[in-house]
């Protein structure tokens, strides 16, 4: 080995940090022999910046069975780390921070025998983890709280997302429990300086919230009832929304979906002068192949995605959160920011369009439609939501086809929602239908309609598409009738459709703009008639009271009569154009008119009426998702 020729000591091939030489001697092989570590050994591994990756890779490679025999050196690292978290010096205490962030994230994703008693054998032992654990917790509360600088509260922040996804199974988190973090969470969250800053407190808060709490009476989910800090609220929507432009940015990056408006340098580019268009020419983006293009999607939404955990407990459980989710508006500042709730409806549209492809994008595509749910039931915010003060750009997804008419400009958010609701029904039909998806979207749409209908509010939309994706859907089921009688809770989704269009029928004069809108159902429900006589039959409908099938079938078969007489024998077959015995549909649509003077619509009362969301109907989802928010955060705070 070569002699240095300042200290004429041997020098290493590879230059080594200080701190990694710590890190091999707390763990070398012999570790059987280890003892207690000098105070000037724990002194000198804190002051030094803390190599993360080398720490990471000596744990990494430590079995699970074999980290019990290390328990020593485990157990004085936390305890020593603890200890200068409570008592700092200099930068010691966010050294100490970054050492147990990658120490607990290492420990904690091992696959043990026991997790519980394993991970605290490795932690502390039995006789110590309430004294140790306690201590630990207590000191990220009030750094948390009360750290000297912003990047320090953020690091504490950091290793309760480690301790909170990588203990979530086991009875560590009971600690989180018994000290109540939610003052200090939100007193950091209320002096972050960035809205990218408040995405890991926001996210901590929804797993504390979440833990457990079908089994017991969780303490976080008392505090979001109870929280009024209104400037707090408004800085987390505000970072939600931001959040939710950066992750529907994700898809885009992967399919460009608005079409190109008209400019000087897209023209100049076209006739191939774009090297003197104004700022050049910008550098395309890559177009993937339709099968890489599937592959990329699978993997979104990005990880950032659990924060949206946290934003359906603000929803569920605070008044005051939604009113402001709905109504914040952009900063005035920030000529480029969305409104929040307008990114909220985009995001929640992309995920829609790709829900099929992972369970992962379906669990959260389910969250999003539960908050929407909840936001429609209020009606005080479904008036909003309604309204012209409500008018907003919201960005659709148009990544796959068959498309919804592109509106451009602003408009009344329920247009946003309904197209929204509209595209997931055209989009997710398989055999295996997700029914608890298509009974939330079907069930808000029913919800707004409603609002609508008894509140004479008539929406400038295009009721057509809207209307055509119900019929359609009422096809599929019953073409599919053999694959989807068996699947659970398919006859709520089977009388939602059904009422959602006899609801159309029998109302549709209050809510639709246009006596044309509403000819043009009539029509539709005349042309699908046969489908609905053999829908009505197959499923049993006519039996249930809790639907009204029969309006339908009598209105279509109304019309079927008047249009035998007057277009020629009964069972004459309706066209969109005149070819032989067939009618146009201009013919079709006077006779529909004409048809009112003698049509009795018997619909069922209450139509509009619906369950209200409880939350215990959904603890399946909810514990699913729980866990998955866990597994995006175990990515996170791993750096992967």
């Amino acid at each position: 080995m070569e002699q240095s020729p300042l200290t004429l000591q041997p020098r290493p091939e590879v230059f080594q940090q200080k701190v990694v030489r710590l890190y091999e001697d707390l763990f070398k092989d012999d570790h059987e022999d280890a003892g207690e570590k000098s105070e000037g050994f724990w002194r000198e591994l804190f002051l030094l910046k803390p190599d993360r990756f080398s720490l990471r890779k000596i744990l990494d490679e430590i079995r699970p069975d074999d980290l019990l025999h290390y328990e020593t050196q485990t157990r004085q690292l936390f305890a020593r780390a603890v200890g200068t978290l409570k008592n700092s010096e200099g930068a010691a205490d966010l050294h100490a921070l970054d050492t147990l962030s990658i120490f607990l994230v290492a420990v904690l994703s091992k696959k043990y025998t026991n997790p519980s008693s394993d991970i605290i054998e490795v932690l502390s032992g039995l006789d110590y983890i309430d004294t140790t654990f306690t201590e630990f917790v207590g000191a990220l509360d009030s750094i948390i709280r009360n750290g000297r600088s912003l990047e320090i509260r953020e690091k504490a922040v950091e290793v309760a997302l480690a301790v909170a996804s990588g203990a979530y199974q086991t009875s560590l988190l009971t600690y989180f429990i018994q000290r109540d973090l939610f003052p200090a969470i939100m007193k950091f969250i209320h002096e972050c300086d960035t809205p990218e800053r408040i995405i890991a407190p926001f996210t901590l808060v929804g797993l504390l919230a979440n833990y457990n709490k079908f089994e017991f009476q969780n303490p976080y989910q008392m505090r979001l009832n109870d929280f009024v800090n209104e400037a707090t609220i408004k800085k987390i929507i505000r970072s939600v929304g931001h959040t939710c432009q950066q992750l529907r940015q994700q898809y885009i990056d992967v399919q460009e979906d608005l079409p190109e408006g008209w400019t000087l340098a897209s023209t100049l580019n076209m006739i191939g002068l774009g090297a003197i268009a104004p700022g050049g020419k910008p550098p395309p983006k890559p177009v993937y192949d339709a099968d890489t293009a599937k592959k990329m999607f699978a993997e979104l939404p990005g990880e950032k995605a659990a924060v949206l955990l946290a934003t359906y407990d603000f929803t569920h459980a605070n008044k005051l959160f939604c009113f402001n989710l709905v109504t914040l508006p952009p900063n005035k500042e920030n000529k480029d920011e969305e409104q929040a709730f307008a990114s909220f409806i985009s995001l929640t549209s992309y995920l829609l369009q790709h829900a099929h492809l992972s369970q992962r994008a379906t669990n959260y595509s389910h969250l999003n439609l539960m908050v929407f749910r909840l936001l429609i039931e209020d009606q005080v915010l479904c008036k909003r939501i309604c309204s012209e003060e409500s008018k907003t750009h919201v960005r659709l997804c148009r990544q796959r086809s068959p498309y919804l008419p592109l509106v451009q400009g602003d408009r009344v958010m329920a247009a946003a929602v309904m197209d929204t609701m509209v595209d997931a029904i055209n989009h997710n039909l398989r055999r295996r239908l997700d029914v608890g998806l298509y009974t939330l979207c079907v069930g808000i749409l029913l919800r707004v309609i409603g609002y609508m209908s008894r509140s004479k509010v008539r929406l400038q939309y295009h009721w057509a598409d809207l209307f055509r994706s119900l019929l359609s859907l009422v096809r599929f089921l019953t073409t599919y009738a053999a694959d989807l009688k068996g699947l659970q809770h398919i006859e709520t989704l089977l009388d939602l459709v059904v009422n959602l269009l006899a609801l159309g029928l029998s109302s549709g004069e209050s809510f639709l703009p246009t006596p044309a809108a509403y000819d043009d159902l009539f029509y539709k429900v005349v042309e699908t008639g046969d489908v609905l006589v053999k829908f009505r039959d197959v499923y049993k409908l006519g039996k249930r009271p809790s639907n009204s099938i029969e309006t339908l079938v009598n209105v279509s078969g109304h019309y079927k009569e008047m249009l035998g007489a007057d277009g020629g024998p009964n069972g004459v077959k309706i066209g969109r154009r005149k070819a032989g015995g067939q009618l146009t549909s201009l013919q079709v649509a006077e006779v529909i008119k004409q048809g009112y003077e003698t049509l009795s619509i018997q619909a069922k009362e209450g139509l509009d009426s619906w369950e209200r969301f409880r939350e215990a109907d959904e603890r399946t989802l909810l514990k699913k998702m729980a866990r998955g928010v866990v597994g995006d955060v175990k990515v996170t705070v791993s750096g992967g």
